[in-house]
């Protein structure tokens, strides 16, 4: 068998292992940047993030840098614009789990952009997917407690589209090494966020300052364990398997994120949030189900 050929047959233990791993490393990930943005200012979490992957992608930043304009905008968009402003909003959101659910609408936006860019075929129970989901996150905003997080509720939703828009970018992209790419991307992403924290936040150097080790251990988890081990995760098991095998089983990183949420960060679940965030994850898994193409950027949008 070539080794760029996907493997057929069932799941081994360690792939099953390795998947397992994943979603427990994005789920404690989304938690780990509500912890961060409470204390540090969100856009220097994303640089602090970038600039402690860059440590450990720096070997990969060897010429020939196959620069290009679309290599440029998958690079900005997966990295100064899209953590920017997921940081923004986890650190404006006073609940976690509406802001983790709505997140999830990255899938139903590859597939819409997929269609549009690349002239991929959306099957119909995609396209009824795609309304699901989107209906799911307005009946979850409606609600009291999901309402007053809508304006970040909104940005989420922004990000998840700026992330869907460099997943279809990279698959544009044919031949482009992930780590390389990943590298580049760092190095665009920390100083970027660096002077935009330095420019637009109040007292940068006071919070950095008081920030307890705690969140300074998310950020270490954020930039090492999430960026890098995550990632690298997912490019062995996608070099092993066909996208649609394993991308599924994602969907249960919210589940991972929103119990903790509940457990441990105060989040309060009201019928009308459940039932949102349930119809929201039931668009997406039909979505992700029925477009099997879908390959996150670098990963995940956290």
């Amino acid at each position: 068998m070539s080794s760029t050929s996907p493997q057929s047959g069932p799941l081994s233990g360690l792939e099953r292992l390795a998947i397992l791993a994943i979603i427990l490393v994005w789920g404690l990930n989304n938690c780990a940047a509500k912890v961060a943005t409470a204390e540090l200012p969100p856009m220097m979490v994303g640089a602090l993030r970038f600039g402690l992957a860059l440590a450990f992608l720096f070997p990969f930043l060897k010429p020939p840098f196959p620069w290009s304009r679309r290599l440029v905008a998958i690079c900005l968009l997966s990295g100064p614009i899209h953590f920017g402003l997921i940081y923004i909003a986890f650190g404006m959101a006073k609940s976690l789990s509406p802001l983790v659910v709505a997140t999830q609408l990255w899938i139903p936006f590859t597939a819409l952009f997929a269609w549009r860019m690349l002239g991929e075929r959306m099957k119909p129970l995609a396209i009824a997917g795609l309304a699901v989901a989107f209906g799911g996150v307005a009946w979850m905003s409606l609600d009291p407690h999901g309402a007053a997080d809508l304006p970040a509720i909104g940005l989420s939703i922004i990000t998840s589209a700026c992330w869907a828009l460099a997943t279809v970018l990279v698959r544009q992209t044919p031949g482009a090494p992930p780590l390389k790419v990943q590298a580049l991307t760092a190095a665009i992403a920390a100083p970027v966020l660096l002077a935009l924290s330095f420019g637009f936040e109040p007292h940068v150097v006071e919070r950095v300052q008081a920030a307890t080790p705690i969140a300074w251990a998310c950020v270490a988890f954020a930039g090492v364990v999430s960026t890098i081990g995550a990632s690298a995760l997912l490019f062995w098991l996608v070099q092993r398997r066909e996208a649609g095998r394993v991308t599924p089983y994602f969907l249960l990183t919210p589940l991972v994120s929103c119990t903790i949420g509940v457990a441990f960060m105060g989040d309060r679940l009201t019928p009308q949030l459940v039932i949102g965030a349930a119809a929201t994850m039931a668009g997406v898994a039909l979505v992700a189900l029925t477009a099997k193409k879908v390959v996150p950027a670098e990963g995940e949008a956290t």
